[in-house]
């Protein structure tokens, strides 16, 4: 059995926060990799949650890390829809409960940029992080990530 440790590496690319505003957005090369899997770990809204006051997941893509587009249905797997600009996600109503969410990235682009929006008033903040865990590594073993 293929040891699927030694085949995947992980980058954060939203560092576990309780937000209040937009995350910053990285950088995260997938070069050496033939897919990646995105694990959004969102807590329990700090507020509720409506179509003024939402969050929502932007992920972008890029062939040079310089002009980045919006991702689109075909780039991913296990989103029915994309939003405009990217929406890969958005919580527009109450959200009282932790939860994961994943998506396959399919996608033929090199860079990936994944974005937390904050959009209206967020006094009270929500726990949120965002992994991307880079699949199918054409050499390995990848190296431990203590």
């Amino acid at each position: 059995m293929k040891d699927l440790h030694s085949s995947l590496s992980v980058a954060a690319a939203i560092n576990a926060a309780t937000l209040t505003d937009d995350s910053t957005p990285v950088a995260i090369d997938l070069r050496g990799h033939d897919g990646a899997e995105i694990i959004l770990a969102i807590g329990a809204g700090g507020i509720t949650f409506t179509s003024t006051n939402r969050i929502e997941f932007i992920l972008t893509h890029s062939d040079d890390d310089s002009s980045y587009e919006a991702v689109t249905a075909a780039d991913l797997l296990g989103v029915p829809t994309v939003g405009e600009g990217g929406i890969v996600k958005a919580l527009v109503e109450a959200h009282a409960t932790a939860a994961v969410y994943r998506f396959g990235y399919v996608g033929t682009k090199r860079y990936l940029k994944l974005l937390a929006a904050l959009e209206g008033t967020h006094a009270t903040g929500t726990p949120i992080a965002g992994l991307v865990i880079r699949g199918h590594g054409r050499i390995n073993p990848q190296a431990d990530q203590a």
